[in-house]
C-alpha cells in the first residue's frame, strides 16, 4: 500500500472512531435524560457507582463555571478548533494508534459541542466513588477525550523507536 492510500486508511479510522463515540456519546445521554430521569432520582448500581445528572457548564471538572451565558458557546468555539487542528492531524497519521487517539478526542469533543449547543451545558452523569471521595461526574465523551489523549501520547513515545525499525 502507498503511504497516501495508508493515510486515507488512518483517515478513514479515524472520522470512524469518532462518530461511533458521538453517537454512542449522544445515545447515553438521551438515555440518562429521558429513560432514566436522573434528574428525579440518582441510582445506585454498585456500591461504588451511580448514575446521577450533572449539568457541567464549564469545562472538566466544573472549571470556568464562571463564564456567564456566552460560555457555551465561546468553549464550544474553542472545541470546534480543536477539532479542526486535529483533523489536520489525522490527515497525516500513519499509525491505527494515532488515528485512533484523534478519533476519540474528536469525537469526545464533538459530543460535549452537540450538549452545549442543545442545552447550554454537558450532561455529565457517570459518578464513581471510593469511601465517599466522588470522582467528578463525567459523561462517554469525557472518557474518549482522556482515552483518546492516552493514545496520543502512548503513541508519541513509540513513533521514535518506530523510525528505527
Amino acid at each position: 500500500m502507498t503511504a497516501a492510500g495508508q493515510r486515507q486508511g488512518m483517515v478513514r479510522l479515524g472520522l470512524t472512531v469518532a462518530l461511533v463515540l458521538l453517537v454512542l456519546d449522544q445515545l447515553t445521554k438521551w438515555a440518562a435524560l429521558d429513560l432514566l430521569d436522573l434528574e428525579a432520582r440518582p441510582i445506585v448500581v454498585t456500591p461504588f457507582f451511580n448514575l446521577v445528572l450533572v449539568w457541567n457548564r464549564g469545562v472538566s471538572f466544573g472549571m470556568l463555571d464562571g463564564l456567564g451565558p456566552l460560555a457555551p458557546w465561546l468553549l464550544s468555539g474553542v472545541a470546534l478548533a480543536v477539532v479542526v487542528t486535529l483533523l489536520f492531524w489525522l490527515r497525516r497519521s500513519e499509525h491505527a494508534m494515532l488515528a485512533s487517539g484523534l478519533g476519540l478526542v474528536i469525537g469526545g469533543a464533538l459530543g460535549n459541542v452537540v450538549d452545549r449547543a442543545r442545552y447550554g451545558a454537558v450532561v455529565d452523569f457517570l459518578d464513581f466513588h471510593v469511601a465517599g471521595w466522588h470522582w467528578p461526574a463525567f459523561n462517554f465523551a469525557d472518557a474518549g477525550i482522556c482515552i483518546g489523549a492516552g493514545l496520543i501520547l502512548v503513541d508519541g513515545l513509540l513513533a521514535p523507536r518506530r523510525e528505527y525499525t
